[in-house]
């Protein structure tokens, strides 16, 4: 039978003897205890107050861009449908992950997750991600064919096939993420049940293990680098068909005009990328906590963020959207 295994700075007081002892007896954690941030309560608060504020606009301006493509007809081209489903997944993956540490900011102690919660929440986190680069890297390829195969791109970008590939990511996705999930949780968690982190991060729940984690740890590192840098490699590819044929358009204004298709999704590949390659692409998962909280932080909580701000800031045809849409909502309100 499984015991709860609560290692707190009181059980360093027990003698190495008795401490061997004590953990000789246990088996494996039936829950985790999540720490969090460290700092005073003074910090968790403004900590809370400046996630909350980025979750909320994470949220409202996701779900705006969601609905603005549904029901506006100048936005109904697979640019915008994939657009779509990389908002719905940024709020499901930030959704996933900082409901819980805003809760955790405002608890006095340390929170618990059941392992069971600790499955959920890590396979979901894995699954919307992947689903997200696979998404990121068809959009790349969507964008290749608007502007290197222009006549040709209603034929070969339809909505038959838009539909068949984000419903292969999401599949995908979901499908790979099974196998790393299973043999995270097949180790014994005899350590302690303290996951430095704010979630159920799978680097500090392999700390935890007194298995050896070297073989899974590579496995790992190598599942990684196939789906980052193999949804990367179509990116890389088509960008580089992308700049070659915008530097054969004669003209500067048709250079801008070219390019600005592509610019938004550009810089949502650089920074959405970059962040995961300092989190996940790397042989040893078991890094420092401090490292982890801060490129997990950019993962599912800043990038969420500026999604919003970088398909719509530098997209005309949004901006558009977006003004005829408050329009329509303030004569309602008047009527």
């Amino acid at each position: 039978m499984t015991r709860r295994i609560y290692l707190f700075d009181t059980d360093l007081k027990l003698g190495h003897n008795s401490q061997n002892l004590v953990m000789g007896n246990l088996s494996s954690a039936t829950e985790f205890c999540l720490l969090g941030f460290p700092g005073s309560q003074e910090l968790h608060l403004i900590l809370f107050a400046t996630f909350f504020f980025f979750y909320s606009v994470t949220l409202l301006g996701n779900m705006i861009i969601i609905m603005i493509v549904c029901v506006d007809k100048r936005l109904q081209s697979p640019m915008y449908f994939f657009l779509a489903n990389l908002s719905l997944l940024e709020i499901l993956v930030t959704t996933t992950i900082v409901p819980m540490m805003l809760w955790g900011l405002l608890l006095p102690g340390i929170q618990t997750i059941s392992v069971t919660g600790c499955v959920v929440q890590l396979f979901l986190y894995l699954s919307l991600g992947t689903t997200e680069f696979v998404v990121l890297g068809a959009m790349a390829v969507d964008r290749y064919v608007a502007v290197c195969n222009p006549l040709r791109y209603s034929v070969i970008m339809n909505s038959h096939t838009c539909i068949r590939v984000v419903i292969v990511s999401w599949v995908f996705g979901f499908l790979s993420e099974i196998w790393p999930v299973y043999a995270t949780f097949q180790f014994t968690f005899c350590e302690s049940n303290l996951l430095d982190h704010f979630y159920c991060d799978r680097g500090q729940l392999l700390k935890l293990s007194c298995n050896d984690t070297f073989l899974t740890e590579f496995i790992l590192f190598l599942m990684a680098v196939f789906i980052i840098i193999g949804s990367l490699i179509p990116t890389i590819v088509s960008y580089t068909y992308i700049i070659s044929t915008i530097l054969k358009i004669p003209s500067a204004s048709g250079q801008r005009k070219a390019f600005s298709t592509c610019a938004s999704h550009f810089t949502f590949v650089v920074i959405g990328y970059g962040s995961c390659l300092f989190l996940y692409v790397k042989p040893k998962q078991t890094q420092a906590a401090e490292y982890n909280r801060v490129a997990s932080l950019l993962v599912s909580v800043v990038t969420p963020f500026l999604n919003p701000f970088i398909f719509t800031l530098r997209n005309d045809k949004v901006k558009e959207a977006l003004r005829d849409g408050v329009k329509r909502c303030c004569l309602l309100f008047r009527g």
